[in-house]
């Protein structure tokens, strides 16, 4: 029963460790990407009156950044309901 209970453990935190490893490519990518890398080819075009590139650097990457964030609570509660650890209906209880 312990082995069983570990090896649980360790495919939610694989999962767990997973699902940030990604999100944080895709932080990184944006931000170093749309903000240093690709920034003159982003500047070509323009959003509110101001250069892609700039507003990428300046607002969009904080923006992708929230979305990650909600998109990462999203996905630990399923994570969490797959793998029985939600707390959701204890929380009724008391």
């Amino acid at each position: 029963m312990a082995e069983s209970n570990h090896e649980h453990n360790q495919a939610y935190w694989r999962s767990n460790f997973r699902l940030i490893l990604g999100l944080l490519v895709v932080w990184a990518s944006v931000s170093f990407g749309a903000g240093i890398l690709f920034v003159e080819q982003l500047n070509a075009f323009q959003f509110f009156g101001v250069p892609f590139g700039f507003w990428m650097a300046h607002q969009g990457s904080i923006y992708v950044f929230v979305v990650i964030i909600f998109f990462y609570a999203i996905r630990m509660d399923a994570l969490d309901h797959r793998h029985k650890l939600d707390t959701d209906d204890e929380a009724g209880d008391a």
